[in-house]
């Protein structure tokens, strides 16, 4: 894929700004003695500033490095920035260090690579293990390739009320394994062949472009592993853009019961007529939640769709066009206003910090 061809940022003042400044507001979850729930930190403007640099002009060269530095269970909010270049690591945020954003300047410039092909959970490029974790305009990918159609995760987000904006995230089979817990993903380039989106989470995928390179072969763009009609579990889909080479499903059956909801989102040829997939196990049929609104393109058509997905009305799929779906208004937070050093407690404003310090 060609890089953006946007100039890259020299600095964060571009980005300090949420996406969406007016979009939502943050109430920190309270935790309790018989809670996992961590505490939530008592200043939300404030974060501590850890600067990644592989040339050795920040406080690492390392990504895990510095989330390493993070102490565990802190009451503080990190933003670990990553200066542009490649980064060949194997990444863990573990889940004793919640409430640390990642972020890179252009998801075209900072660049996370590994090569990791095997069991699901072992493969990923970057595993997120930590609750209220932001990924920010970074490029994370999985180089394995295409041998054997192995699982080669780029990403892994097995935690509640995790982001990602303007992320770049590529590999061949189940790209993104989106596992557990609540996720929003905004502006993301998602790209693959084999279920490259799959798990068993409550997620939220607004204006993404989801790209498939699966070529002999009709690939598959989503694996949902809802298990029973009781899960609150489910992948949608809203305002995003689908585009590749070959054909693809749109989904088909991890679980039983998985639970898939595309809304005006453009459909190009690469989408199959028949749209979805049933995995060779037609019981399936009965019981899973597929579901289309006011989508457009070419592969949009509805008229060779398989009989069991559904064309959902206004109100059928209004519940699912919400940050309500995630409890988005509970935790999606914005960027901090003003940065600290992990030596200091006096704090900077944030673009006064970046024009001095980085």
């Amino acid at each position: 894929m060609q890089a953006s061809s946007q100039k890259p940022l020299t600095s964060l003042n571009e980005f300090l700004q949420p996406i969406d400044p007016n979009s939502f507001a943050f109430c920190p979850p309270m935790a309790s003695s018989s809670s996992n729930v961590p505490t939530a930190p008592r200043d939300l403007s404030t974060a501590v500033l850890i600067r990644v640099d592989h040339s050795g002009k920040g406080d690492h060269t390392r990504i895990q490095d510095a989330i390493n530095s993070v102490p565990s269970h802190s009451s503080e909010l990190y933003f670990i920035w990553v200066k542009p270049g490649i980064y060949r690591e194997k990444i863990v945020v573990p889940a004793d260090k919640p409430y640390i954003t990642i972020s890179g300047t252009r998801k075209a410039t900072t660049v996370i690579t590994w090569g990791g092909g095997g069991e699901i959970f072992e493969s990923p490029t970057l595993s997120v293990l930590a609750s209220d974790f932001v990924g920010r305009y970074l490029s994370i990918r999985n180089a394995y390739g295409s041998r054997a159609h192995t699982k080669a995760v780029a990403l892994r987000v097995s935690a509640d009320r995790a982001a990602f904006y303007g992320c770049r995230i590529q590999s061949y089979q189940d790209t993104l394994l989106d596992d557990i817990g609540r996720h929003y993903y905004k502006y993301c380039y998602i790209e693959g062949a084999i279920d490259f989106i799959c798990g068993s989470a409550t997620s939220l995928f607004e204006k993404c472009h989801l790209h498939s390179v699966a070529e002999g072969f009709t690939g598959t763009i989503t694996a949902q592993n809802r298990k029973s009609e009781s899960e609150n579990s489910a992948f949608v889909f809203l305002d995003c853009r689908i585009t590749g080479t070959g054909s693809a499903f749109l989904g088909r059956p991890w679980g039983a019961y998985s639970r898939v909801v595309f809304a005006y989102t453009y459909m190009s040829q690469v989408v199959t007529p028949q749209g979805w997939d049933n995995w060779d196990e037609p019981s399936k049929e009965r019981t899973v939640y597929y579901g289309e609104h006011k989508c457009f393109g070419p592969g949009a058509k509805r008229t060779r769709r398989v009989a069991w997905s559904q064309n959902l009305t206004s109100d059928e799929a209004a519940p699912f066009l919400t940050t309500n779906l995630i409890g988005g208004r509970g935790w999606l937070r914005p960027t901090p206003k003003h940065f600290k050093t992990p030596t200091s407690s006096t704090t900077v404003p944030a673009k006064k910090m970046i024009n001095s310090k980085l």
